[in-house]
């Protein structure tokens, strides 16, 4: 997924959300929504020099998977018996070989800057995802699409920060809750549409703060909130 077709992702997304174009940069974006996940991180392969995306940067010495399956079949990585006569020498040709590999893809296609990616789509900059579709900026996300800065979470589409949740759709800034829609900023809930700022509560709509409104200035209310969410730091 290039840069390119990230932002389109973006796009598609607010629209959903917020109900309008995304204005940001990807490097704004990180930086507003997604700057506390842990994301792959940029490292050097050592057998190319080029860039390559790691889960970890505490390894001393990096290789792509795209590099290592290429050695694999030029040169395989079986070594001629020699002699040991001490642990000094194993760890010593240990470390000719130990090299940690970086942007693991597994049945996945159009995946860029990402790190541990199982049977996924289009991602970008995202780690340890798996049956997962268009998404940027994740971690640790199952079975979902149309999502930016989520972690933990499954089941959900069209969702920006969503956290340790389930079956979301149209949501921002959900976290440990399930089956909440077209709602913003929920903590600890179960089954809600139209709600914002609310904790604890089940099967309700319209509902800011744990107060019911409504309809009509319930959404008047909402899209002072889009307006803050998009224009506040």
């Amino acid at each position: 997924m290039n840069n390119k077709e990230a932002l389109q992702t973006v796009n598609k997304i607010f629209k959903n959300i917020f109900e309008t174009n995304n204005k940001y940069t990807l490097e704004e974006l990180l930086n507003k929504f997604a700057f506390d996940i842990k994301l792959p991180q940029k490292v050097t392969d050592s057998f190319t020099s080029r860039v390559t995306w790691a889960e970890s940067t505490n390894p001393k010495r990096f290789i792509s998977q795209k590099n290592m399956e290429l050695y694999s079949e030029q040169h395989g990585w079986m070594m001629k018996k020699r002699d040991i006569s001490s642990l000094e020498d194993i760890l010593k040709i240990w470390k000719k070989i130990n090299y940690t590999t970086t942007e693991r893809l597994y049945d996945s296609i159009n995946v860029s800057k990402s790190d541990t990616v199982y049977r996924s789509e289009n991602v970008y900059r995202s780690l340890d995802c798996r049956e997962c579709k268009n998404i940027l900026f994740c971690d640790g996300c199952a079975n979902s699409e149309f999502i930016l800065g989520c972690q933990r979470t499954g089941g959900s589409s069209f969702c920006i920060r969503v956290d340790d949740s389930g079956d979301c759709i149209n949501s921002y800034n959900v976290i440990c809750s399930a089956q909440i829609s077209n709602s913003f900023f929920i903590q600890d809930a179960k089954n809600l549409d139209e709600c914002m700022f609310c904790s604890h509560i089940a099967d309700k709509k319209y509902c800011i703060a744990n107060m019911q409104f409504e309809k009509e200035e319930y959404f008047e209310i909402k899209k002072e909130i889009i307006n803050w969410i998009l224009n506040s730091n």
